[in-house]
């Protein structure tokens, strides 16, 4: 349930991050894009603009940071005076929507990132808003599916390499497993540099001393190789899109 705004000190409120570990991976700066094109017909203007300017806060100081109540509400333009000022009712509203909490007397903890939409929240927004919405959401995941790719290429042609491939041949054995030229040729020069990399760094700390490597332990791991690539799949190509008082309406 949200948490209603505490009591507010005269002059400055000590703002604390509100870690979570699965919002801080997942969700969305409130400087963001996405913040500004779909939370704020849910948050309203002010308050995201005080987000804003409380993520910058946490920013310059992550563990916490004291923030001016009235120097603040002037610089957001959000002036007045008692609890239902537009500044105060900013802050409310950072409770009311579960992005704040109280933290004790005096203590506001904020989130550093903001959740994706859920459905309620989205169905407030105009329905042109809302497909929009959904064609980020899956712009997002191809970018997902692309890098997960890139990396799992990345691994399998340092692989390689590390198995006595040359560049070509490696190249050439991760289009035959299926992923798609410009990665395959991506994962095969990075893969080529950090081999090239690695083995200067092992010739140094050996004095040029020669390394053996175990020819059926080389085999177990090109078998495990071959196994592992068989279900790869070529990505389909992302579709990047890029978009930025007075509250807006009461949470659900």
């Amino acid at each position: 349930m949200p948490a209603t705004l505490p009591a507010l000190p005269a002059e400055t409120l000590t703002v604390r991050p509100w870690p979570d570990p699965v919002i801080d991976k997942l969700g969305h700066d409130p400087r963001s894009a996405y913040v500004e094109r779909f939370w704020l017909g849910v948050l309203g203007p002010s308050t995201t603009w005080l987000l804003r300017r409380v993520a910058a806060g946490l920013e310059a100081e992550p563990a916490g940071f004291e923030l001016p109540l009235a120097e603040t509400a002037r610089a957001l333009g959000l002036g007045g005076e008692g609890r239902n000022s537009p500044f105060v009712r900013a802050l409310a509203r950072c409770c009311q929507f579960d992005v704040a909490q109280p933290g004790g007397d005096g203590v506001l903890n904020v989130r550093r990132r903001l959740p994706p939409l859920n459905r309620r929240q989205l169905v407030r927004l105009p329905e042109g808003l809302q497909a929009e919405h959904q064609r980020w959401i899956e712009a997002e995941a191809r970018v997902a599916d692309v890098e997960r790719m890139r990396n799992r290429s990345r691994r399998l042609a340092l692989s390689l390499l590390e198995l006595g491939e040359d560049l070509e041949a490696t190249e050439r054995q991760l289009h035959r497993w299926r992923f798609h030229p410009s990665i395959a040729r991506e994962s095969s020069l990075w893969a080529w540099e950090q081999h090239r990399q690695a083995r200067a760094s092992g010739d140094d700390a050996a004095d040029g001393a020669p390394r053996l490597v175990h020819h059926s332990l080389l085999a177990q791991r090109a078998d495990a190789l071959a196994r592992r690539a068989t279900t790869a799949a070529t990505p389909a190509t992302p579709a990047p899109t890029t978009t930025e008082e007075d509250d807006g309406p009461t949470a659900a």
